[in-house]
């Protein structure tokens, strides 16, 4: 897989938080996408970025099972539509979901999981072998962009605590969880695989993983020049794209 930045393509803009926060402020206000929309935009486009980074026949398990831990905000429902898409793309996710969100639309995005029969674990196993031994892969939608020093409240400090050790590569939504949307790492996770919302933050400079997709493909013309983005090209009905070849 080449890069999405080609020779002469200027690269993406690397975002820092306010400059996120007000993209997704024009896009509720002025465009009028609903925040289900948004939502479940990202959320279709992560399931799509597992697809690419494991794609079924790769997976060392003769089960395709996918963890996926969602936190409270944001970025847990988003992790709620990956799991959903990713049980239509024939991968079997399982859902983390500790602290439920009393928000009606995250409470929608629950029951359509539970109603095409993706399990719930009641709890997150501390030995961390019997995450490996299970899983192919975890998603991390714990904390993510919105998240202020969340790590260091339960349930997500315990979770993170767990998340550090596994060995399955991890796949992080947007920002990995435990790290600052502009600093980077600080002691947080290291995840293999990194899906960007929109346009990367700035903490992606410091990911040091396999593969870093972006999933912009859906902003108006009119955002990404305002915004100066330079996002990269996407090839044909393709809505994510990896910013630079796999590592190995």
């Amino acid at each position: 897989m080449s890069s999405a930045a080609g020779p002469g393509r200027e690269p993406p803009r690397y975002l820092s938080k306010a400059e996120a926060e007000a993209i997704e402020k024009e896009l509720l206000e002025d465009y009028r996408f609903g925040r289900q929309q948004l939502i479940e935009i990202w959320g279709h486009a992560c399931a799509m970025a597992v697809t690419k980074a494991f794609p079924l026949p790769s997976l060392p398990r003769k089960q395709p099972t996918v963890l996926v831990v969602c936190g409270p905000a944001q970025n847990g429902a988003i992790g709620l539509v990956c799991a959903r898409h990713l049980r239509i793309f024939d991968y079997e996710p399982t859902i983390f979901y500790p602290k439920r969100s009393p928000d009606p639309l995250y409470r929608d995005f629950t029951t359509q999981c539970e109603k095409m029969d993706i399990p719930f674990l009641s709890y997150l196993p501390t030995e961390v072998q019997l995450i490996n031994d299970a899983y192919n892969a975890v998603v991390d939608a714990v904390l993510g962009a919105e998240a202020e020093a969340g790590e260091g409240r339960e349930p997500c400090a315990a979770i993170l605590a767990t998340l550090k050790h596994v060995r399955i590569p991890i796949v992080s939504l947007d920002v990995p969880s435990g790290w600052d949307v502009e600093a980077g790492s600080s002691g947080g996770i290291s995840p293999d695989v990194l899906v960007s919302l929109s346009a990367p933050k700035q903490c992606a400079r410091r990911f040091l993983g396999r593969q870093h997709f972006v999933a912009g493909r859906f902003l108006p013309y009119d955002v990404q020049k305002k915004f100066e983005l330079n996002p990269p090209k996407y090839p044909g009905t393709e809505c994510v794209v990896a910013l630079r070849a796999p590592r190995e």
